[in-house]
This record gives C-alpha cells, structure tokens and sequence, in this order.
C-alpha cells in the first residue's frame, strides 16, 4: 500500500511510476509513509499539546528566550514552597537527579550549571552537608542542592545560611521544612520515585539525535589493575566516588576526591592538562592539602603529562578508561613513581 502525505508529491509520484512502468518499491514506499506519519505525527502533537498544555517557563536560558517544558513534572518531584522553576533551573535538576541516583550512602551534591562543585558522603546527612559545601563555598552561592536523605533540622540550619536557589530531597522533618521555607522564593522540591526513560533525545540542526543513556556505573569488580602496586581499601572506594562524579561532569573532566569528598574538579575545558591544572588550583584555592587524594578523568590521557601533573601535586591514585594509543607512558610513569592506575574500560564523554 501506498501512503501520501500531500498533494505536492502526486507530480513526484507520477514521474516515479512512469520511471517504473507503474510500480513502487518497497523503499519508495517506505520513504512516503515516513513522510505522511510525520504530517499525522504533528497533528497528534498539536492535538495532545490542547488537551495538555506545555508547561510554560519564565524564560529560557536568557530572559530574551521563550522556555517551554514539555512533560509531567509533578511526577518527578513535587513543589513545596518557592517561585515558579525556570529552564535553567530543569537542567540542572536534570543533572543533580542522575548524579545522586549514583549513590546508595549518605549523599549530598551542589550543582552549578549542570557540573557539581561540591559532593560528600558521610553516614550523618550534616556533615555530608558540610563537607560538600567545603569543596567550593564560592561556586555553591546560587547552586542547586540535591541529597538522598530526609533532611533534618540540623542540616536545614546550616543549610539556611547559604543563599540557593533550589534543594531536592526525598523527605524534610516539619521543623527542617519551616526552617528552609523563611525565604520566599527558595525552591524547595520533595523528590518522588520515578523511572526515567533509558533513551535521550536532543535538537540538533533541522532534526533530532537520540542515544542511550549512560547507565554504566563502575564497580569494584569492573577495575583493572595497571601498576603492580594496588589501590588500598580507602583508595578504592574514592577512586569509584570520583568517578561516578565525572561521568556526569561536562567533558573535558578531570576530578579529584579524598575520603569521599570532591575537593576539586575541572570541568567543560578543550585539554584535558587544563582541566587537571584548573582542579589542582582550585583545591589549593580553598586549602585542601592533595596528598593522598585520587583523580578522575571522563577519558584517557594522550600523553603521560597529565599524570605527571598530578604526581607532583599529591595525588597517588588514578582512574581511567584507557583506550590511547600511548596508554603505556602513562601505566609507566606510575610504575616508576610509585603511583596507582585502574582502568575501568569505558568512557564517559558527558558534551
């Protein structure tokens, strides 16, 4: 059977049958009932779009741009008090959600413009609380703050004394909920459980791209040992902390933790030797001493320079996917220095 979308492609049609002595293959055919669902396509969405309005935003990414929300918010998290969310603020709500589904412990995370600047896990949701606002006090002004635990009035006090725009938790105490509530257009969010799609979807010039999410997360069993000496229990598990935060840490990332807290990260830059010596500043920036600390990077090093770099800075264990065609220099520079390096295998580009 054939479908046709439109008048316009009776002339295209004849041609095609007169070319064929009245017949249509099945790619011809194929190709004109893709572009009659793509007109049917749009009048259910115009239809859908009636009977469910599109959340509309104060804006877009800048005040001068229309933002539209196209979905059911309510069923990810529900709003308890504060001013309408804005498209900046879905994104990173977007971003802070799939980093803290990372972690079973204790957690607590500050995002600013998608990238965490701060992240802890601690057994006690306080002191998570401070030692992730430690890990860059300066970038968590105006952050989006997310946690996997109920919020108690300890940490909502503390929490109170930093300016915010958003927290996301599962559940607040009462007296936790009216500390948070004194300002009136902080946004407080009560996370609900919700399964989200596998599949992601992005505009991109006059269509759109699609791609499986990223839903490898590393565990132990997943390291591979590449210096005879090996990563110590407390290594191992900063090496996998760090690592779930720079998969979700714009690339070209670099991310440095010691005892399960980022103390430092650079993030979104073209070398990665320039986000490693952004993190390295950084950290000494707000006096976090690298000895011992461990790095991260979203993919391998071309060159041995970058472990060279953090050699000299403190750091005595790394891990990465591996994959360069140089990937020796690297494993042979921490043989000889003493260092540790894992590979887990797998990239994580996060553009």
């Amino acid at each position: 059977m054939l479908i046709i979308a439109s008048s316009s492609q009776y002339p295209e049609l004849i041609s095609l049958l007169k070319s064929k002595s009245g017949m249509t293959s099945l790619e011809d055919r194929r190709r004109f009932a893709g572009m009659a669902f793509g007109v049917s396509s749009h009048y259910d969405t115009a239809i859908l779009r009636y009977f469910q309005p599109p959340y509309i935003l104060r804006y877009g990414e800048n005040p001068h741009q229309q933002g539209i929300f196209h979905g059911e918010l309510e069923k990810v998290f529900t709003r308890l008090h504060g001013k309408e969310i804005s498209y900046n603020n879905l994104g990173d709500l977007d971003a802070a959600i799939a980093l803290i589904n990372e972690f079973d412990e204790t957690t607590f995370a500050i995002l600013k413009h998608n990238n965490a600047c701060g992240c802890a896990s601690r057994p006690i949701l306080a002191d998570a609380w401070k030692d992730a606002l430690a890990g860059d006090p300066v970038s968590a002004f105006g952050g989006v703050l997310i946690t996997n635990g109920e919020i108690d009035e300890v940490t909502a006090i503390e929490i109170d004394k930093l300016f915010f725009e958003i927290i996301l938790a599962p559940a607040y105490k009462k007296s936790a909920l009216e500390k948070l509530q004194s300002k009136k257009n902080r946004i407080i969010l009560q996370q609900g459980e919700y399964k989200f799609p596998a599949r992601q979807f992005r505009s991109m010039l006059n269509g759109v791209i699609e791609q499986d999410k990223d839903l490898k997360t590393e565990k132990k069993e997943d390291l591979r040992a590449m210096t005879d000496k090996r990563p110590t229990d407390r290594e191992t598990d900063d090496l996998l902390f760090a690592n779930k935060i720079v998969k979700h840490t714009r690339s070209n990332a670099i991310v440095l933790v010691k005892n399960k807290q980022l103390i430092a990260s650079g993030v979104g830059q073209t070398s990665r030797v320039d986000a490693l010596k952004q993190a390295i500043a950084k950290a000494r920036e707000f006096n976090f001493d690298l000895a011992g600390a461990v790095m991260a990077s979203d993919a391998f090093f071309p060159f041995a320079d970058s472990v060279e770099i953090a050699h000299h800075a403190g750091i005595t264990a790394i891990i990465q996917p591996g994959g360069s065609v140089r990937d020796q220099d690297s494993i042979d520079y921490c043989r000889q220095h003493g260092l540790v390096m894992v590979f887990t295998g797998t990239r994580h580009f996060k553009h």
